[in-house]
């Protein structure tokens, strides 16, 4: 197992799991991550692993579809969060207590793997994708979804590092170009980048913890304001086309495939 460092303290993300078990109060990804797997195919027979699961909400949902997700996480008040989450789910779940640097599954079992909110909180995170590219079947896909770079989320973050406020202790973040040599480097082929543009913005959720701290506490999204969702909407639509679009949002993913012949098949 790899050595505990100050960015990837198991207590760290115990003490954040324990604060969060009301889990109508944290924010969900979007439906980004979903997106991304739905467009590899059927997820109905699949076997899937989300690495870092956190609230497991995405595994969740894949496994509404059929899927059959694995859920890996290093906290156990995380994997209490999905227990809750799960206690009523008609659906099959499985939890597995263990670390992403080591998978505990067999080289080659599974068709797809996925984290979001993992990767920028290693100094190593190429180790981590190389046993994402080991435990995949030929084919097989590994999504990962971090913040991007050029960001104003950037910029709090690290004064906030150096103020020693920083809840993780520790974060980094990575650039489109970055984020794809690391995947080619690792040996994942046919790489394909996404993003999207985080909701309610940046700049209301951190003024929801200002407030929050003056016990004066805002809603998790703010009712919308009819004719400025729509332009915003209609703007991010045009910038979507643009290739400068990745460098803009706040959120970036890469999805790259083991070489060999793609799994989309029913298992």
């Amino acid at each position: 197992m790899s050595q505990p460092t100050t960015q990837h303290r198991r207590e760290v993300w115990d003490k954040f799991w324990q604060d969060k078990e009301q889990i109508d109060q944290v924010y969900s990804n979007s439906d980004r991550v979903i997106q991304q797997i739905a467009a590899l195919g059927d997820p109905a027979g699949k076997w899937m692993l989300e690495v870092g699961a956190g609230s497991g909400r995405d595994s969740l949902s894949l496994s509404r579809q059929g899927g059959r997700v694995i859920m890996l996480d290093y906290s156990e008040p995380a994997l209490r969060v999905i227990q809750n989450l799960a206690r009523d789910w008609a659906y099959p779940v499985y939890l597995v207590r263990g670390d992403a640097f080591h998978l505990p599954f067999k080289t080659g079992c599974l068709d797809v793997v996925f984290h979001q909110g993992l990767l920028e909180h290693f100094t190593n995170p190429q180790d981590i994708l190389a046993e994402n590219l080991r435990v995949l079947r030929s084919g097989g896909a590994a999504l990962a979804d971090v913040p991007q770079r050029y960001h104003l989320y950037t910029v709090v973050k690290h004064l906030l590092i150096r103020l020693d406020k920083w809840f993780a202790g520790w974060e980094t973040e990575f650039s489109k170009p970055q984020l794809e040599r690391m995947f080619a480097a690792t040996g994942f082929s046919s790489i394909r980048l996404y993003g999207d543009w985080m909701r309610p913005s940046f700049i209301y959720r951190a003024g929801r913890e200002v407030f929050k701290k003056a016990g004066i506490k805002l809603p998790l999204y703010p009712k919308p304001w009819p004719v400025l969702s729509h332009v915003r909407t209609l703007l991010r639509k045009g910038m979507r086309r643009a290739p400068w679009a990745l460098h803009t949002v706040m959120d970036i993913g890469a999805v790259g495939f083991k070489p060999g012949e793609k799994t989309g098949a029913k298992r």
